[in-house]
């Protein structure tokens, strides 16, 4: 069984309601009506009647709930919400009503707040930043959290490295600046992330073009200070660098390079040093590896809220859900 059906069997446990506010994309109700097929979550279309009619035309709607932003009985409590929430921001109950009804995924974000939803997931037609923007200024992060991040499910087929072939891989997605502090700090994130999707002990590789100070930079100086700082952060995480990814993945290599490391050729965590590098590496594994990648996930925020590629398909989406599905169950922990 791969991943991601394992992870439906989980979200089938304690049933969540995920909202999907970007009804005006074909692929949203496909996948809308997918997930009510599996039955492995309750789904939330969030949009008026003329866009179901126009986008959803053709499918099977009637196990889907769908709330219209402007008629919704819980309208009012979103707005007072929102001006609760954002007052210092200058928010009134004009703006308010205006930037909910007028970007969806705020609205989808003030339900999650006010306990009528346990989680959303965005992207399929709006970028990264349309989906963090809403959810970090209503959710915010986790207390002691400084920032979000962005990490991928890496499923690499016939594959003994890794947990059986799977990883986590990060940041890939959102920080496009990342000092040392924050590299710790995702590293942390993703060694849980790890744990509570995969289910082995996390063994998280700092990545670098160095090992261990084969070479002299400042790009390799960030990655051997996030690992001091990880260290003395979070004792308990089993966390080396910095490796090169060889070193990192293959025992001969780790053994050679990095002798005595607990992480060097056994690592299932990746944590790359820049934003481009985790991007470009889980697109290489995705598309010469054949693997699968689900993601990006976001890590860091109180309540779980996702991202979709624009390129996603249907059933990606469908993934996305079962493990944003899973995510609400741990934030009940």
């Amino acid at each position: 069984m791969g991943i991601i059906e394992e992870i439906k069997d989980r979200a089938r446990k304690v049933r969540k309601t995920i909202a999907l506010p970007e009804t005006m994309d074909k692929r949203i109700y496909e996948a809308a009506v997918r997930i009510v097929e599996e039955d492995f979550a309750d789904v939330v279309l969030i949009g008026t009647p003329e866009d179901v009619e126009k986008y959803g035309a053709g499918y099977d709607l009637s196990k889907v709930r769908i709330v219209n932003p402007f008629t919704d009985p819980n309208r009012q409590k979103y707005i007072d919400k929102f001006v609760e929430l954002r007052a210092k921001k200058g928010m009134t109950p004009e703006k308010a009503e205006q930037q909910m009804t007028e970007d969806y995924m705020y609205y989808a974000c003030l339900m999650c707040k006010c306990g009528d939803i346990d989680g959303v997931v965005s992207g399929a037609c709006h970028s990264t930043g349309n989906t963090i923007r809403p959810a970090l200024q209503l959710l915010k992060t986790v207390p002691g959290i400084s920032s979000v991040s962005g990490f991928f499910i890496i499923e690499v087929p016939n594959c003994d490295m890794g947990h059986n072939g799977r990883f986590i891989f990060a940041d890939c997605a959102v920080n496009t600046d990342m000092d040392s502090q924050k590299l710790a700090e995702i590293a942390m994130l993703s060694a849980e992330s790890f744990e509570e999707f995969i289910g082995d002990d996390p063994k998280v590789a700092m990545l670098s073009y160095s090992t261990k100070g084969s070479a002299s930079h400042a790009d390799v100086d960030k990655v051997a200070e996030a690992v001091k700082i990880a260290h003395e952060m979070y004792p308990g995480l089993v966390l080396d660098g910095e490796l090169q990814l060889d070193a990192a993945l293959v025992p001969e290599v780790g053994e050679l390079k990095s002798p005595g490391s607990p992480v060097a050729g056994h690592a299932n965590t990746l944590v790359f040093p820049s934003l481009e590098a985790g991007n470009i590496g889980y697109k290489l594994v995705q598309r010469l590896a054949k693997a699968n990648a689900y993601g990006p996930l976001l890590q860091g925020l109180s309540l779980p809220v996702n991202d979709l590629s624009r390129g996603c398909s249907a059933g990606d989406i469908v993934g996305v859900v079962a493990m944003t599905a899973v995510q609400a169950q741990l934030a009940d922990r």
